[in-house]
């Protein structure tokens, strides 16, 4: 039986999600992996509209949501630089679906951050100014994951993706100078030991926005098992240096996914949505004690979270991690930070 739903009315807007369509044919021939990244893709290995919609009238009160770029429908043919911009188009027509109403009032896809690799430099303005075009007017920047790891137990397929020490490199930072110019955010994928090279990003460009994902990424796998509260200070100063730089926003999810160690998984559940605030409210209250509810926002990072929970019990836990704060406060973690990051306009 499901559990009942927590502040039913309270205005939500999901600031990350992604959406891929992927043949089953060719998952089936990949080799499991211990952190269960390929759980994740065997078991959502389609979630297109229907899919995120089914999630977003699960009982909460989702309003509107922002797309994060996940490598989906990039074009098969065309200059290499440009092919990135097939995603946008894809969301794009998702969001103008649901923009339709015929769907329900959510506005899936209100915002939409795209992908670009800054190192080209100058070159990468073209392709930025695609995007912008292709997203009429939704959308509203980009990432870069910059996740590296020594081990190849803590990525896994993601290993090797990117080089050690992206966000210092010279040519990235040539590009992502554009950024500002464009009037574009930026959403930041790395892991927890990587917090002092986004630090020093933010400071180097201070009137560019910066969203952290997933809470800067705790880790207890691979070479960190069992070391994820050994090193939660060292997690911790770095959040707090982070909140220094007032260009920097958090976002407050992703714990659901593998890389901390938490002892759960599509076989191995929680008990309920209490037993995932327990595990994650540490790690929040540090992120909204350091930056303020004004710059953090809560997210789903569905269906990826889904490794560990529904979105209905994703959300229960996220309201139970909240439940000291105040009506504004809550107003500005669950929608408004969101809202104003993201500049969304939403109509009633």
């Amino acid at each position: 039986m499901a559990d009942e739903i927590l502040e039913p009315d309270l205005p939500i807007v999901d600031p990350h999600h992604h959406l891929w369509d992927r043949p089953t044919g060719v998952l089936q021939d990949l080799p499991p992996l211990q952190h269960g990244f390929m759980d994740i893709i065997r078991n959502t290995p389609r979630y297109l509209f229907d899919e995120l919609l089914k999630d977003l009238k699960s009982g909460h009160n989702v309003v509107a949501t922002v797309y994060m770029e996940c490598g989906a429908m990039y074009r098969a043919d065309g200059p290499e630089a440009l092919r990135c911009v097939g995603e946008t188009e894809f969301v794009n027509g998702i969001a103008a679906m649901s923009a339709s109403g015929i769907y329900g009032p959510v506005r899936a896809c209100a915002g939409i951050v795209g992908h670009v690799d800054l190192r080209q430099g100058e070159r990468a303005e073209d392709v930025l100014r695609a995007h912008i075009a292709a997203g009429h007017g939704r959308f509203r920047g980009i990432r870069q994951s910059a996740a590296w790891s020594e081990d190849p137990a803590v990525l896994g397929p993601l290993h090797g993706r990117v080089p050690q020490g992206l966000y210092t490199d010279p040519a990235f930072r040539s590009g992502f100078g554009l950024l500002h110019k464009l009037g574009l955010s930026f959403d930041a994928w790395f892991l927890e030991p990587q917090l002092p090279e986004v630090v020093d990003l933010a400071r180097a460009f201070p009137e560019t926005r910066i969203v952290i994902d997933h809470v800067g990424t705790p880790l207890g796998i691979g070479m960190y098992t069992s070391k994820r509260e050994a090193r939660f200070k060292d997690w911790q100063q770095g959040i707090r240096a982070l909140a220094q730089c007032s260009n920097v926003h958090v976002k407050l999810g992703g714990l659901a996914m593998p890389f901390a160690g938490f002892e759960w998984s599509y076989a191995h559940r929680p008990a309920s949505a209490e037993a995932l605030a327990r595990a994650w409210r540490p790690y929040i209250d540090v992120c909204i004690q350091s930056f303020g509810p004004n710059r953090c926002m809560f997210e789903s990072n569905f269906p990826v979270d889904s490794f560990s929970c529904d979105y209905a019990t994703l959300w229960n836990a996220l309201k139970l991690c909240a439940e000291g704060y105040s009506a504004e406060e809550k107003t500005a973690l669950f929608s408004g930070t969101a809202k104003q990051v993201y500049r969304l306009e939403l109509g009633h």
